[in-house]
């Protein structure tokens, strides 16, 4: 089936002027926390942290789209802004916040139609939706997707082996780890529903069996 190729609403120009946006946003959230806000002790609660996830969303929602025949540049932009709030809000308010701080900043810049910034900003408003993804605009799954695949490969892999140094666990605990994410990775493929996030959630998962089966050949108290 073919793909209409859309050129791109937004140049790139602009979208980098987002992305740094959106870092001095989460990185002003964590100096919050000096006037009272929310403790963190986990680097993945870090500025830095968060804008890669997000960079990773962007970069995984960008291809689901093209390759399934949704807007690209609502999709992207929605991923850019989709956890920008996460520092400062509550875990089931921040995709409400994010959507807020969106729209503030697309309405900042009169170009943007304003059908175009409703498109992002639900799709950013609705990203932890839990219930079947066909239900929502195809956008709004591209990015539902990109969340959940970026915490089943190396992402999230990398994480849980961080974790283990935080609960001063040792390399033999490893194991524990990665059924962790093996554990994530099959709940986010019985997620997904477009053929091309399907298709990434199935590699990544061979790579995280494979990383497994590389702990228990060379980890003696893993066999």
């Amino acid at each position: 089936m073919g793909v209409e190729i859309k050129e791109n609403r937004v140049p790139d120009t602009e979208f980098e002027e987002m992305k740094a946006f959106v870092f001095e946003y989460l990185a002003a959230s964590v100096g919050k926390e000096e006037e009272g806000g929310r403790m963190r002790w986990y680097p993945w609660h870090s500025a830095e942290y968060r804008h890669n996830h997000i960079l990773n969303v962007v970069d995984l929602a960008e291809e689901i789209a093209r390759k399934e025949g949704a807007d690209a540049d609502v999709t992207r932009v929605a991923a850019l802004f989709h956890d920008v709030a996460k520092l400062e809000a509550d875990q089931e308010l921040h995709a409400e916040a994010g959507a807020r701080v969106a729209r503030e900043y697309l309405e900042s810049r009169s170009e943007y139609p304003e059908s175009f910034i409703d498109q992002v900003c639900q799709a950013i408003e609705h990203h932890s939706y839990q219930g079947n993804l066909n239900d929502l605009a195809l956008e709004t799954q591209c990015l539902i997707e990109a969340d959940l695949l970026d915490k089943i490969g190396a992402n999230g892999t990398a994480l849980m082996l961080l974790r283990m140094g935080y609960e001063a666990r040792t390399h033999m605990d490893a194991d524990e780890m990665i059924d962790r994410v093996l554990e994530r990775g099959y709940d986010a493929a019985s997620r997904v529903r477009s053929d091309t996030a399907e298709s990434i959630a199935h590699q990544r998962l061979k790579r995280v069996k494979w990383f497994r089966e590389w702990l228990e050949d060379e980890i003696a108290a893993m066999g």
